[in-house]
């Protein structure tokens, strides 16, 4: 089996020593070849030349933002020879080697977060020749791979970005801590948003909309958090949106979303849906936007649509 390993050596949990043991530990089993990205969307470039060269697998080694360039990368590639409606079949497969700071996509697929246990854990799965097959969201023209939000939490994701970006290390404090200040700077008076899907009555405004793709949403160091009770990547997308931003409501869905149940939040405050196959948010104002946690600028309405059976795991 042929498998390009993608390394983002500016990961935030990477170093060196984890780097080589996953070399040796895949080189002994495959066709392996090595490459580091050198910018940002070079693991894109480098996962559609992958399928473009025929490539098995493609084994990244970073966090949810390289994952995601290589799912869209393989997602828009051109596929020599091959005709067919999805490309699923002819696209190379992905294997996620944890080496971010929250690693979402890899411990919802039930890697564990080191990346020692995470890399035997795929190479028995290439042993075995075993995988699985998982819907993506898509929102626009990109892909995602767990969520996709608008509102506070996508403001949230841009002021880590500058923080990261004048040498602050990433963590589970730092994005709380953020996460509170922005809370309390955030427009809380006027609602930007609103939800339209099919067979949905009119939902009314609403301050910030999540759209994920599988559950968790996101983790807080080792706890997950879920805006919804579903853990399948084949199941639709679903929506979890707040009405308003008041300090009761919001800790009350916080609440909710810690403590992992079989229901759907609910509430006056609350607005969830769930398994749809595509919908839009609209916004009367330039809104932030994210998708996999990666910080997207602001934008004024979202089309998303789930593409199911879109791309194989190894995991």
């Amino acid at each position: 089996m042929r498998a390009l390993l993608i390394i983002n050596p500016r990961a935030t949990s990477m170093t060196g020593r984890d780097a080589g043991l996953v070399v040796r530990e895949l080189g002994s089993r495959l066709e392996l070849e090595t490459a580091q990205t050198q910018y940002r969307g070079h693991a894109g470039e480098l996962a559609a030349a992958s399928a473009a060269q025929g490539y098995d697998l493609v084994v990244t080694f970073g966090g949810d933002g390289t994952v995601n360039e290589v799912v869209n990368g393989l997602m828009n590639s051109r596929v020599p020879g091959y005709t067919g409606t999805t490309g699923q079949a002819a696209r190379p497969a992905i294997a996620p080697v944890p080496g971010g700071g929250a690693n979402v996509f890899a411990r919802t697929l039930g890697l564990p977060p080191d990346p020692p246990a995470a890399v035997r854990r795929i190479a028995a799965a290439v042993d075995a020749g075993t995988g699985r097959t998982i819907g993506l969201g898509l929102a626009g023209d990109r892909y995602f791979t767990f969520s996709a939000g608008l509102g506070v939490d996508a403001e949230v994701m841009a002021d880590v970005e500058r923080l990261r970006a004048n040498g602050r290390q990433a963590s589970t404090m730092l994005y709380l801590r953020t996460a509170l200040r922005r809370y309390y700077v955030t427009d809380r008076r006027r609602p930007a948003l609103t939800l339209q899907a099919p067979g949905l009555p009119q939902a009314g405004r609403v301050f910030m909309g999540v759209v994920t793709n599988s559950s968790p949403w996101t983790y807080l160091g080792s706890r997950p958090v879920r805006p919804v009770p579903r853990t399948d990547f084949n199941s639709g997308l679903d929506v979890f949106a707040l009405r308003r931003l008041r300090t009761l409501t919001t800790l009350a869905a916080l609440r909710h979303m810690m403590h992992a149940n079989d229901q759907l939040p609910s509430g006056g405050d609350v607005l969830s849906v769930a398994a749809l196959t595509e919908l839009t948010f609209r916004s009367d104002r330039p809104i932030a936007f994210h998708i996999d946690g990666e910080y997207l600028g602001e934008t004024r309405g979202v089309a998303f649509r789930f593409v199911p059976d879109a791309l194989r795991v190894l995991a």
